[in-house]
């Protein structure tokens, strides 16, 4: 008899592992294979950088390693079908070399029933192949879902390609600031325009977690729904599994019609666009819209010019429009926005009042984001409803604790290391990144490149391109280099460190 072990290959019952084998998690076993799993991910994570680790494999676990097949398991089956299409060997040598799999990894979709129950399997007509070590790597990529997904709740609204837009993230809900003014006002004027006309094409919003650039976004695509534009609005993974299920369901050319025949195209994350095909695709949809004097609209973490795993034609293009950064928010912004979500939950919550003091402290003190702004409006809350106590400083500040303790730091950029440490060592960034080899350009090269290690979730490879296109080997002898002259030099250990220090306040 044969059973299908959820979507893996099928294992005969009699000699292979029955479902007790698999409901692994218990004991010693358990506990070597999660270690050896924490290997296989810190290789993948240095080999592959962080961005495309976090994209890709931050949602991967293991399930067991029977009879030499790592069964690992996913969430989407989107998720399945791109790792099974771009990263199976990868997958395997690692699993390879760090867990007892020497017959391969088996990619299941983890499901989990509405009531809590376990896991269960998906049809055997989705499973994958087993990625065999003998064998060439399987690709399965499921088809596009027959229906438009239902709104998740009652304040989201579908855009023409399906997409759920949340509609409180309007115009009139955006808290403005120094900060967001300029991508406020480019956002409106792109909205209200009419169609066939593009004021800024493309335009590109870049901006770190949390400060609004999909607030902003979604209410572009909603306004100009409002004025008779037909908009398509995709997240980057959105776009991909559009595109790579339309090419399975050879369907592809309706889908790159579709593209083509909208007034406004808004994609969101667009450094998590992957593949060499779905680059290239999503290069010639830009060009074909804005060559037609369609509007294009961008949002990502980063600049064009950053986006190093992108084709270089589509960074150029997307650099040749309008690109505003959204900066971090300032502490009078702070209290701007965190008085509105009280004002929101106030209107729903009548009894719940909090006085203008504690709404500065809370502001002053989560100085992150806006996703931590709101999580500390929705702390406060829960905190006076569930006691029924007024809402006082000491309250506040114990609601909003862990908001506090766990703030993280500003985030570092390459350039800002590169300007800061030629400036401390009086040359000019073109010398670090040019070719000279004298004493005094060399050590503060090899000091921004250890820094850019140090500070940034870059990997050496992609450090190396940002500092005049260097080999990934030239960037690691830089950091081990100074890494040892810190450790045997006081004066040059605290110099660096006064730097690190500079770059994160």
């Amino acid at each position: 008899m044969l059973e299908q072990i959820e979507t893996g290959d099928f294992v005969d019952v009699a000699s292979g592992p029955s479902v007790a084998k698999l409901g692994l998690g218990k004991g010693a076993a358990a506990a070597a294979e999660k270690e050896s799993w924490d290997r296989v991910r810190r290789r993948l994570r240095a080999e592959l950088g962080e961005d495309v680790f976090s994209s890709w494999f931050a949602r991967v676990e293991i399930c067991a390693v029977v009879e030499g097949v790592a069964h690992l398991t996913v969430p989407t089956r989107f998720l399945k079908s791109w790792l099974e299409a771009h990263y199976a060997e990868r997958l395997r040598a690692h699993c390879t070399a760090e867990l007892d799999a020497p017959h391969g990894v088996s990619l299941s979709v983890r499901q989990v029933a509405r009531d809590g129950a376990e896991p269960r399997p998906e049809s055997p007509a989705q499973r994958p192949r087993i990625t065999d070590a003998r064998a060439p790597a399987a690709v399965n990529v499921e088809a596009a879902p027959a229906a438009a997904m239902p709104p998740a709740s009652e304040h989201d609204v579908m855009d023409a390609c399906g997409t759920v837009l949340d509609r409180r993230m309007s115009f009139q809900s955006f808290v403005v600031g120094k900060s967001n003014a300029l991508a406020f006002a480019a956002a409106e004027r792109i909205a209200a325009a009419p169609a066939g006309s593009a004021p800024y094409n493309p335009l590109y919003i870049h901006a770190g977690v949390g400060l609004g650039k999909t607030h902003l976004i979604q209410a572009i695509a909603q306004d100009a729904r409002q004025h008779g534009k037909r908009v398509a609005y995709f997240t980057a993974d959105r776009f991909m599994y559009g595109f790579v299920a339309a090419l399975k369901s050879q369907t592809a050319l309706a889908f790159k019609e579709k593209l083509r025949g909208i007034d406004l195209l808004i994609v969101d994350d667009v450094q998590f666009i992957q593949g060499r095909s779905i680059q290239q695709e999503f290069g010639h949809t830009i060009n074909a819209l804005i060559d037609a004097g369609k509007q294009i609209v961008v949002a990502a973490d980063r600049l064009p010019g950053d986006l190093e795993t992108m084709e270089e034609r589509i960074r150029s293009r997307l650099a040749g429009g309008l690109a505003v950064e959204i900066g971090e928010l300032d502490e009078g912004l702070r209290v701007k926005i965190l008085g509105s979500r009280l004002e929101a939950l106030q209107a729903a919550h009548p009894t719940f009042q909090v006085n203008p003091d504690v709404t500065t402290y809370v502001a002053r003190a989560v100085a992150t984001n806006g996703r931590d702004l709101d999580g500390a409006a929705n702390r406060i809350l829960a905190h006076a409803t569930l006691t029924g106590a007024t809402v006082t400083m000491e309250t506040a500040e114990a609601a909003i604790r862990d908001l506090v303790r766990t703030r993280e730091p500003r985030r570092v950029k390459i350039e800002e290391i590169q300007k800061l440490v030629a400036t401390r060592y009086n040359v000019s960034r073109a010398d670090i990144l040019s070719e000279r080899r004298t004493a005094a350009v060399v050590k503060p090269r090899q000091i921004a490149m250890y820094l850019a290690k140090a500070l940034t979730p870059r990997s050496l490879p992609e450090i190396g391109r940002r500092f005049g296109g260097r080999d990934h080997t030239t960037v690691l002898h830089a950091v081990r280099k100074i890494e040892k002259a810190i450790g045997e030099d006081r004066l040059l250990h605290d110099e660096v460190d006064l730097l690190k220090r500079m770059l994160q306040e």
